[in-house]
């Protein structure tokens, strides 16, 4: 077994690493770009992370090694943030073959909420006590997985962009609109809630509108069916998943 992960981590690391510096020296950034693609490629490979024998691991694989390298540099860091905390709990029953690693806890930055940064999901939690921790992996967390992936280094900005404007906005629609809510409370519902790719992730999960919401605040129905309603696409363990 260790042998077998000693190959499969030298040759993604590799693999990624060429693509990836092939990639980054496009825009000047070669060195860079291998170096994050081929640290990623190593603990993913490691791990068994990529399913390899769909070709959604296989792009999931090429996307995390160039396109999305910057979301993939964030993910390698939340791996560092939640070894530097101890007892991160890795869960590969969540994790092998299904493109992505998961935490229980790793760095987890809010109590309760679990934190997807590139191909890493932290705070999931007691999965074995608390099933729906488990819906909330791969019908939410994993949703932000690919939206890392299809928008790349638009990604980030685009949803930080939203909260820091959603913030703004929460404080205006407290002050003229909704002083019977906490104003604490406005502002989360505009500037996390109200965000397209949350809105997009808790509509996958069929969790829209989410209880933390502001009443009659914002988007009124989901962005898009749940994986539920949808014939359960990503309840099983295994098998090709179908991309957010």
């Amino acid at each position: 077994m260790t042998r077998s992960r000693s190959a499969e981590a030298a040759v993604t690391a590799g693999a990624g690493a060429a693509i990836g510096g092939l990639a980054g020296s496009i825009v000047g950034l070669g060195a860079p770009v291998a170096v994050v693609a081929g640290l990623n490629g190593a603990i993913s490979g490691w791990r068994h992370v990529y399913q390899w024998r769909s070709p959604i691991g296989v792009l999931a694989f090429a996307l995390d090694s160039t396109w999305a390298s910057i979301t993939t540099t964030a993910g390698l860091v939340a791996h560092v943030g939640g070894a530097a905390r101890g007892r991160a709990g890795y869960l590969p029953q969540l994790s092998e073959r299904q493109n992505r690693h998961v935490y229980v806890r790793g760095m987890q930055l809010r109590r309760g909420f679990a934190i997807t940064l590139g191909n890493v999901v932290s705070g999931a939690g007691d999965v074995e006590a608390r099933p729906r921790r488990v819906q909330l992996v791969t019908d939410h967390e994993d949703v932000h997985v690919w939206q890392a992936r299809w928008f790349g280094p638009a990604y980030p900005v685009l949803y930080g962009g939203w909260m820091a404007g959603g913030a703004v906005a929460g404080m205006l629609v407290w002050a003229t609109r909704r002083r019977d809510q906490p104003l604490g409370k406005v502002i989360e519902s505009c500037a996390y809630y109200l965000n397209p790719f949350e809105w997009w992730a808790y509509s996958r999960d069929g969790f829209w509108p989410p209880t933390g919401v502001v009443d009659r605040l914002g988007w009124r129905k989901p962005a898009v069916r749940s994986f539920v309603s949808m014939g359960g696409a990503r309840r099983g363990r295994g098998g090709p998943r179908r991309p957010i």
